[in-house]
């Protein structure tokens, strides 16, 4: 509907329904508000409503990762709306697709059909692109909590919520980059990230694995250092099925691993690669066809895949986690064939190699693989395994596996237990004994306790794979040396470790299963893994001894343990790697057993660092459970608290600065000693706030380390210490400098944060004198005020800004109560005290961070219903705290008129209601004090210019300043004059500075300078001298960008004209400083201005400037060195005015029609002034850019009402003429034509328009019969030039022309134009020919028609002359003109053959030959004008032909005589043009101008005066 009785909405707004009535909504309340549509188009959702206060806040029932995400997209929208228009395409675009994703991830969510880790996936991404896009658009950045929900200020501490904003920006920072790498290829911020961090680690999935083996294989996967030839890491154990897929079906597409604990030391191996060892089970052979006699469950090596991935672990190379690596698979018979060929059996030797030896051959051979191998997806990962878990859900979840490192990390993280013993089989050398081919040593593992029972599950084979009782090696076939380097995980209890031992059993395997049955174990060996004095088995190399077992009929060992005899004849080695944080291998007992672990803990005589370092938690719980057995006594506090200095000056060292992270999450996870965290807030945090209070004075130029340290440990304090141990050292960190000033902010705010009344209280009675106690409000309000002004945070951390603003309005209303009650009595007020307060609260309330205006609604929203408006709250705080003053107020008239100028300029009507009256308590104290209000009337002048120019003020404001101020003045009818007066002042200001600021972000320069101009003249209106100036220079800034020289030496004049030629000192003005008389400054003004003159071709006005100087020089100062230099510039201005060729500017009619432009430009007409050689269509052209949605009026009548009161914007631009006006001085006098084309387009003032029109019968073979000319004449309110390129035409007259006297007109411009370019021609040669030759052929030619024959018939006719006998006088006006059109092109014919050339010499002798029949015509009817002299007279000087001899007083006789003097001796032309003499130039080259022919006719145009002039000449000559 179209009523009040609606609800403006839009798609995806929420109206909460109150009740339902007859399908449409309707409220509870007498007004009933419609929808527009049924309410079956609306979508209908459960909401939660929330009572806050007396409010009821109705909340959608979404979770609140939906409801984000939807007014992100709305955010968005409306951004990428914005930069669509701007043609930002590149943004556009990139927009798009962040708001393309988070509506598809929205949807995903809103369907409720996610699993739970599937869920947090999505989350995770969700948020990071929230997050990126936030950024990217310059938005507020959200910070959130380890869940990745919105954090909430009211429930986090100003710590915690400063932290969570320096860890969102690194995190979005870090997005960033690699982005941009990921765009540029660059990923140098990649590998800085991860180089910074101390682990990393590495996530693979395998998507495919292609082998033609037809049987089971098993698929073990690890890092590998090739230069080292050693496994860096666990294998990663798949099986794979003979059918192509995981033995384990629910594995496919979920074969993911993670390789951890990778320190920057392993990031520093110079290679790194992925290697995959294929290993069959099944056949010995493959080549073997009857598989039903074969033996089957063979461990057989295969092939290996290798890939070198150390750009990728490195951070050089940026993987996707979608984009697939082809890692291809080299079987090990490929080997033999390409580098063994003349051995067989190839598999043999091939087998018999080392494994890095088959590694290194994989990556050098470059054959084709015949598309087997593997198909992983790889990227490296920053952070340990819990770290990348919560960092990366999508990537790692509770299905992928972890493969370790073999060997601890570089940082062992609290509560990371690890007891792991890694065995690998080396290799071993058996003899075939009675055999005739060596043996297929097959080698079964398991674990044991003391009676020899195998204990069950305590075996891996691989990460990713169960556990195992029994393990069975690979077999090499018939090879005598084998070298497996197979490593498998052995895992037994804490507790069972010394009872158990590791037994190897070596057995024959055959490749027919009927042998193979038969096969015994022929030998064995063991070997224990913890020493009688409990250390583990140590790492390394370890030779068993190998026991040959003679008979082959007992399966125990402990039946034939007699029967064992040591094999001198076979040697078998495994090397061991234990990774046990409960296990040593030094000599001590296990670290959990021991019981003074604590004394070395003190003393850290027994204790090596790193082994310290790497067992962090073990040291630290030692260090606590000390101070909990002798709570009763402090014999061991000073050693404890020397132990922990000692450990943590341990981590400050830069060797062990990433350890920082394992105290920090000690702290956090696992520390759990009651009375020491008792101990520690209770004692050490307070006696350690009072030493970082003071060493934080002492160390304001300290070492930049020093303080960042100092600082950072004061934040870790205020996290954890109490409310009220704050008090008694909050002030000591209010005045403390920082090189880090946001954390020193941030640590001040979370002090004032938790202090209460009471707190301020207690604070404000230590202070026992008056005197200390001013000092500390003022120092705090100057601390408040340059922290508001600073931006110490960065202006994306909304949440942070608006929690401080809480604080600092809380703190600064407090101690305004305790100005209230000790310092407003007239013994003890203070002005200054209370001047740092009102400059404090302006400043506060004017900051950047509170305009909500500036906000798009979704943040505007967030504000208030989290914070409120606090510019309310501290403006009507500033209302109370004025009107407190009482008659004090005079004190701060006119100082704090500015500063609430500002505040009642804030966009808020409420707070503008508040605080405008304060102006009327102003000019009442002011008045009742001075009998005026002239400061403050000045003040608010000067202040209102820089404010609204800076952006505050608008029309409403002017509306309530004028209403209020008016009603006040009204309850006192002595001031109201007054005050009315000073209204209007205000108000008109204000309308044009609103017209001034529109303008000023336009892109029309011209726009800018006619608001410039209006409001200069508005303060010369007013006698605001200093303000008049300011915008002069601004005039002329603008005047010069556009290089309009003249311009900006008119808009300067005005200033000198403020100036005398005098030595009084002049006060500063803008842009002349330092100390200058009138006289210097106003000299120093004229020599710019001249060179603006100058650089215009205005030299005649620069002639004018000069002579003033001159007559200064001369016969003031008497400085004749500076006269004779002005002198010389003078003579050059007069030189150029003769010689040099000024084109004239074409003047425009600009009409600006419609309410769409602003009040400046609206329905009012301009007349510009064109660029030299601009036309009109370039004109045009340009003023549409300037107004791209105008329309273009194609007539040039004046438009009517129906277009003046359109809402839209039409332009009307056409060409008009300006009307010559000779000055006094040139009256009656000899001109010369350089000076009078001068005057014909400069100091004019009036312009024609002339457009043709029909009436009466029309002949259609002479239209001129008909033609009358309907003629407007504008006038502007000052000449062109002038202090702009255009003024407003403030009269406009329209006069008619018949047709005979637009025949007159138009012959007069005929004969004007045929004598102009004959004196363009003549005097410069260098012109092109054409131009000339047109204008005359157009004329002559009887083809053409362009000549005077359509005059004759329309005109010199019986009829007309009966019917019209009151035009006999212009009829023979007429027949004058063209009777003297024909000497006139007689001389431009002689002219123009002279410049002819030979190919257009045809042309010209038949444009002589038409010539010679109109001469012939025109002579008989018109009568003969014999001009030849004087036409000599044209052709030698480029002037005009005008002559009045009755105004000269010399007979024509005489006039000729001397002309014929002249000529008589005329060299040819080119020699003419050098050899002159310069007193033959001035005595002849004149014109004579006839002034009364000049101002005979209303017309006035510059080619019309010729007319009486010829027709003087005409006289002359006939008599």
């Amino acid at each position: 509907g179209n009523g009040d009785k609606q609800l403006s909405l839009e798609v995806g707004d929420a109206v909460y329904i109150q009740e339902v009535c007859e399908g449409k909504v309707i409220s509870k309340h007498k007004k009933i508000h419609y929808l527009n549509k049924p309410i079956f188009f609306v979508h209908l959702r459960e909401v939660i409503i929330e009572k806050r206060g007396n409010e009821e806040v109705v909340i959608s029932a979404e979770m609140p990762l939906v409801k984000e995400m939807t007014t992100t997209l709305r955010e968005w929208g409306s951004i990428w709306k914005q930069l669509f228009v701007a043609n930002k395409d590149a943004r556009v675009k990139q927009v798009q697709r962040l708001m393309w994703d988070l509506m598809e991830w929205r949807s995903q969510l809103l369907s409720g059909t996610l699993p739970s880790d599937e869920f947090k996936e999505l989350k995770q991404k969700v948020t990071s692109k929230i997050d990126y896009g936030n950024k990217i658009l310059e938005l507020d950045q959200v910070v959130r909590d380890e869940n990745g929900n919105i954090m909430d200020p009211e429930r986090a501490s100003v710590i915690s919520l400063f932290r969570a904003h320096e860890e969102a920006t690194a995190k979005i920072n870090e997005r960033i980059k690699e982005e941009q790498s990921n765009i540029q290829t660059d990923h140098s911020g990649i590998s800085a990230r991860i180089q910074s961090s101390p682990t990393h680690s590495l996530y693979v999935f395998v998507r495919n694995f292609v082998c033609r083996i037809g049987e089971d294989s098993e698929l073990f996967m690890s890092l590998y250092d090739p230069i080292k030839q050693a496994i860096i890491s666990e294998n990663y154990l798949v099986r794979w099925g003979s059918k192509g897929f995981p033995k384990e079906i629910d594995m496919l597409n979920n074969l993911k691993v993670v390789f951890t604990d990778l320190g920057n030391k392993d990031l520093s191996r110079e290679k790194i690669f992925l290697i995959c060892q294929i290993v069959r089970v099944g056949r010995m052979d493959l080549k073997e066809t009857n598989s039903k006699k074969c033996t089957q469950g063979l461990r057989r090596p295969f092939g290996v895949a290798v890939m070198d991935i150390s750009d990728i672990i490195k951070g050089k190379t940026e993987c996707d986690e979608e984009k697939q690596f082809f890692i291809p698979f080299f079987p090990y018979v490929l080997f033999s064939s390409a580098f063994l060929q003349q051995i067989s059996p190839p598999r043999v030797v091939a087998e018999n190699d080392f494994l890095h030896t088959l590694l290194n051959k994989a990556t050098a051979l470059r054959g084709d693989s015949g598309g087997q191998g593997l198909w992983v997806t790889m990227k490296a990962l920053v952070g340990d395994i819990v770290q990348i878990r919560k960092e990366y859900p999508h990537l790692v979840d509770r299905s992928t596996v972890v493969a370790r490192k073999l060997g601890f990390p570089e940082i062992i993280m609290p509560g990371d237990v690890r007891n792991d013993i890694y065995i690998t089989l080396q290799g071993g050398d058996f003899d075939k004994y009675n055999k005739t081919t060596q043996k297929n040593v097959e080698v079964i593992m398991w674990v044991c306790d003391e009676e020899g029972k195998v204990i069950q599950n305590s075996i891996c084979l691989g990460a990713g794979d169960k556990t195992v009782s029994e393990y069975r090696s690979v077999i090499y076939y018939q090879v005598k040396q084998p070298r497996w380097m197979e490593t498998f995980k052995v895992a037994v209890p804490l507790e069972e470790m010394c009872k158990v031992h590791l037994r190897f059993m070596f057995r024959h395997r055959s490749s027919q299963e009927s042998k193979d049955k038969s096969e015994k174990n022929f030998a064995m060996a063991f070997v224990r893994l913890m020493k009688d004095d409990g250390t583990v088995l140590q790492d390394g190399l370890h030779d068993l001894v190998v026991f040959k077992v003679r008979t082959r009929n007992r399966t125990s060992v402990e039946q034939h343990r007699h029967s064992l005899s040591v094999s001198s004849r076979d040697s078998f080695s495994i090397s061991s790697l234990v990774c046990s944080t409960k296990l040593t291998q030094n000599g001590s007992v296990p670290l959990h057993k021991r019981v003074n672990w604590h004394v070395c803990a003190l003393t850290g005589a027994h204790l090596c660092v790193f082994v310290c370092m790497q067992f962090l938690q073990d040291t630290l719980d030692a260090l606590f459970n000390i101070m909990m057995e002798h709570s009763q006594t402090d014999d061991y506090d000073i050693l404890v608290f020397d132990a922990l200095i000692y450990i943590i000056g341990l981590i400050a060292d830069r060797k062990f600065q990433h350890f920082n992270t394992v105290l920090e999450a000690y702290i956090k996870q696992h520390f759990s000693a009651t009375l020491a965290y008792k101990y520690c807030r209770d004692v050490l945090l307070p006696m350690m706030l009072r030493e970082l209070s003071g060493a934080l004075v002492t160390m304001a130029d300290g070492p930049h380390d020093d303080r960042r340290n100092s600082l950072e440990l004061l934040i870790n304090i205020l996290e954890v210490l109490s409310r009220d141990n704050v008090v008694r050292h909050a002030a000591n960190l209010y005045s403390e400098t920082h090189t880090e000033p946001s954390k020193v902010v941030a640590c001040m705010t979370a002090i004032l944060s938790q202090m209460d009344d009471r707190h301020y209280a207690t604070y404000i009675e230590t202070f026992t004198g008056t005197t200390d106690l001013v000092d500390f409000l003022m120092e705090s309000f100057l601390l408040f005020k340059d922290l508001i002004g600073k931006h110490v945070y960065s202006s994306d951390w909304m949440a942070m800004i608006m929690v401080q603003n809480r604080v600092f309005l809380r703190a600064i209303n407090t101690y305004a109560d305790t100005m209230n009650q000790k310092f407003l009595n007239n013994n003890d007020f203070e002005v200054q005290l209370w001047n740092n307060y009102f400059h404090l609260a302006v400043a506060f309330i004017t900051q950047e961070s509170l305009q909500l205006q500036h906000f798009s609604p979704t943040k505007r929203n967030k504000i208030l219903a989290k914070y409120g408006d606090m510019r309310r709250l501290i403006g009507f705080a500033i209302r109370d705290m004025w009107y407190k003053l009482g008659s004090h107020k005079i004190c701060f008239i006119p100082g704090m008129v500015g500063p609430i100028l500002e505040m009642t300029l804030i966009p808020e009507e409420e707070l503008r209601r508040a605080t405008i009256p304060i102006f009327f308590d102003m000019i009442t104290c002011e008045h009742a004090h001075s009998g005026n209000f002239h400061k403050f009337e000045n003040e608010i002048i000067l202040k209102l210019d820089h404010e609204v120019e800076g952006g505050g003020g608008d029309e409403r404001y002017m509306q309530l300043l004028e209403t209020i101020l008016l009603d006040c003045a009204a309850e006192k009818p002595t001031l109201r004059p007054q005050v009315q007066h000073f209204v209007s002042l205000v108000k008109g200001l204000l309308t044009r500075l609103l017209d001034y600021r529109t303008v000023m972000s336009d892109d029309s320069r011209n726009n800018r300078m006619s608001c410039t101009v209006n409001l200069l003249n508005f303060y010369k209106d007013i006698n605001r001298e200093g303000m008049y100036i300011r915008y002069l220079y601004k005039l002329r800034d603008l005047h010069l960008e556009g290089e309009n020289y003249t311009e900006a030496a008119y808009t300067l004049l005005l200033h000198s004209r403020l100036l005398k030629w005098s030595d009084e000192m002049c006060s500063p003005q803008f842009e002349f400083h330092g100390s200058q008389t009138q006289r210097q400054l106003k000299e120093t003004l004229y020599d710019t201005i001249i060179d603006y003159f100058d650089k215009g071709k205005m030299w005649e006005e620069a002639i004018t400037l000069c002579k003033e100087l001159a007559e200064q020089y001369e016969n003031e100062i008497f400085d004749y060195e500076l006269l004779s230099k002005r002198l010389e510039k003078q003579a050059k201005f007069y030189e150029n005015i003769m010689k040099i060729l000024r084109p004239k500017p074409d003047y425009f009619a600009v009409g600006y029609y419609g309410q769409g432009y602003p009040p400046f430009l609206r329905n009012k007409v301009f007349i510009h002034r064109g660029k030299e050689y601009e036309r009109r269509e370039d004109f045009q052209n340009q003023l549409m850019s300037q107004f791209p949605s105008a329309v273009r009026l194609n007539t040039t009548t004046i438009p009517g009402d129906d277009i003046r009161n359109s809402p839209l914007q039409y332009i009307q631009c056409f060409t008009v003429q300006p009307v010559l006006e000779i000055p006094p001085r040139l009256k009656n006098k000899p001109v010369p034509d350089q000076i009078i084309n001068f005057y014909k387009s400069n100091y004019v003032q009036r312009f024609h328009y002339s457009r043709p029109v029909r009436k009466g019968p029309v002949d259609p073979n002479n239209e001129f019969a008909s033609m009358w000319i309907e003629r407007t004449t504008f006038t502007t309110v000052y000449k062109l030039p002038g202090i702009l390129r255009w003024f407003e035409a403030t009269d406009m007259k329209h006069t008619t022309l018949s047709p005979l006297e637009n025949a007159i007109e138009t012959m007069e411009s005929t004969n004007e134009k045929i004598l102009t370019m004959i004196n363009q021609y003549q005097a410069d040669w260098s012109l092109p020919i054409n131009p000339l030759s047109m204008l005359l052929n157009g004329i002559v030619d009887p083809a053409v028609m362009g000549g005077f024959a359509k005059y004759e018939k329309a005109f010199f006719t019986e009829e007309y002359t009966q019917q019209h006998p009151e035009d006999r006088d212009k009829l023979l006006r007429l027949k004058d003109l063209i009777a003297w059109q024909i000497p006139l092109l007689g001389g431009g014919i002689k002219l123009h053959g002279k410049r002819v050339t030979d190919d257009l010499r045809p042309f010209h002798d038949r444009m002589e030959e038409c010539f010679k029949q109109l001469k012939k015509k025109v002579e008989k009817e018109y009568g003969v004008r014999e001009l030849s002299l004087t036409m000599h007279f044209c052709f030698f000087f480029p002037l005009p032909l005008a002559t009045v001899c009755t105004v000269l007083c010399i007979s024509v006789d005489r006039l000729f005589s001397s002309l014929s003097h002249c000529f008589s001796h005329q060299p040819d032309l080119d020699e003419r043009k050098s050899t002159r003499p310069r007193s033959m130039l001035r005595s002849i080259r004149q014109s004579i101008i006839s002034i009364s022919s000049l101002q005979g006719s209303e017309c006035g145009t510059p080619t019309k005066p010729y007319a009486d002039r010829y027709s003087s000449i005409f006289t002359c000559a006939d008599k």
